[in-house]
């Protein structure tokens, strides 16, 4: 589970691996602080990965990011369909993913952890420290810019109509 969030939010497998190794040995030195009996241990994995990755991206700035070899390679023996699982995040159709990179960092986050790890608002409130109505406006304003950008799309394919 971190490291498919890690990926979502770094967009790249190593530093993905880095932010989760480094979310790991920070859990293991504050083990006993915390206590894990209110939500349990994911939110608090979590939280310490989303502050890492904030404090990280303040000190470094923006990164480029990394693009697979199989991706760039555009020759005649390229494959004619990429190796993604059309289940995951980066299986979805370009236009929604690319509406929700779009987003704010605060509301992907929230957004993600909601639908795609399922976590409950209470459980997200917990990993980002905010309180929850925070997470349900942040949850609610991303459903509607999602909603505003791919308005256009879904007349395309017929599925609103006005």
């Amino acid at each position: 589970m971190l490291y498919r969030i890690a990926r979502r939010i770094t967009r790249d497998p190593s530093g993905a691996e880095d932010l989760v190794q480094e979310t790991y040995l920070r859990a293991f030195r504050a083990r006993d602080s915390f206590d894990l009996q209110q939500y349990g241990i994911r939110p608090w994995l979590v939280r310490i990965m989303h502050n890492l990755n904030l404090s990280q991206s303040k000190r470094g700035g923006k990164q480029p990011v990394s693009v697979e070899n199989e991706v760039l390679d555009t020759g005649p023996n390229a494959p004619t369909s990429l190796p993604i699982n059309p289940a995951s995040f980066e299986g979805m159709d370009e236009r929604l993913v690319r509406a929700v990179t779009q987003l704010p960092e605060e509301y992907q986050t929230v957004l993600l952890l909601w639908a795609v790890e399922d976590f409950s608002y209470k459980e997200i409130a917990a990993a980002v420290d905010v309180p929850i109505g925070t997470v349900m406006s942040r949850l609610h304003r991303a459903r509607e810019r999602l909603s505003t950008q791919l308005r256009d799309f879904a007349r395309q394919e017929g599925i609103v109509r006005e």
